[in-house]
């Protein structure tokens, strides 16, 4: 048996509720999925290496692949164990409590002008190209056909959302799901990023955060289901601890804290971090001149 170090609230009330249900969804070195019988939700165990997150618990173990879990493994809870099949049971009795909360939106946006022109250098400098950042040399035409896509696509949508046709937007943001390189098509990281700050209280676009869940109903067909978990929580403001604290960041004067969220951001997969990186400044940027 292992311990959960920490976990979202939700799926800690869930396992203690006794009411969990699933089979493995998915491996990864790092981390598996679960499909959820109740909801039809996918829930994440992550190795200790990786930050919070909805629907995650994480345990403390450095490596999944020497547990052997496999895909259809079934999952199970009883008296607030969690059981992967006969290869793994996880106790939560340690497990420290994390929920998603965002920062709220600043009245004074000067500090995070600053911050998000810091945030443009670090990524320009350290981000990695091939989604939403262009490779400065692409490999191949496709490579360089999907980039120009996601380009010309996020460009009209931020022309639509700042003339505030949300509804014209509509279309431009379904385009870019499902979209890019990665287990996570770029599109889905960079709306992510952008729900994200649609969801954050006081800013401009708040009052229109029912744009992601619009999007998120054409979703379901057209990206895989991880891409779209992340996506569905993302559009009820529920994200990662490592996107929150980049959050927290951009609203303070503290290059140390700054570069190291960044930097924490950057990590996530492949491009992954990068593409969540820009929807957030697109969507901290559009707020700016959206008035906020």
């Amino acid at each position: 048996m292992i311990n959960s170090i920490s976990g979202d609230t939700d799926f800690i009330k869930v396992i203690n509720n006794s009411t969990f249900t699933g089979f493995v969804h998915s491996t990864f070195n790092r981390t598996f999925n679960i499909k959820c019988f109740e909801n039809g939700d996918l829930y994440t165990i992550a190795c200790n290496r990786l930050d919070n997150g909805p629907n995650t618990l994480i345990v403390d173990i450095d490596n999944m692949k020497p547990m052997e879990i496999e895909a259809n493994d079934r999952v199970r809870v009883e008296e607030n164990l969690l059981y992967i099949g006969d290869r793994l049971t996880i106790s939560i009795d340690k497990a420290c409590k994390w929920e998603s909360v965002l920062p709220t939106y600043p009245c004074n946006v000067e500090i995070l002008k600053r911050n998000l022109m810091k945030m443009k250098d670090f990524i320009n400098i350290h981000g990695v190209g091939g989604g939403m950042k262009k490779n400065v040399i692409t490999l191949n035409p496709f490579e360089t056909e999907v980039s120009n896509m996601l380009e010309n696509r996020t460009l009209l949508l931020l022309n639509e959302l700042l003339n505030d046709r949300i509804s014209s937007a509509l279309p431009h943001a379904v385009s870019l799901i499902g979209l890019g390189p990665g287990l996570t098509p770029s599109g889905d990281d960079f709306l992510t990023g952008l729900f994200t700050i649609f969801n954050m209280k006081n800013s401009p676009f708040y009052p229109y955060r029912s744009f992601c869940e619009d999007v998120l109903k054409k979703a379901k067909t057209l990206t895989n289901d991880i891409s779209y978990m992340t996506l569905k929580k993302a559009a009820i403001g529920k994200v990662r601890e490592s996107i929150i604290s980049l959050l927290n960041a951009l609203l303070f004067e503290n290059d140390e804290d700054l570069n190291l969220s960044l930097n924490k951001l950057l990590n996530i997969g492949s491009s992954s971090g990068t593409d969540i990186a820009l929807g957030i400044v697109f969507g901290m940027e559009a707020n700016i001149r959206a008035g906020g």
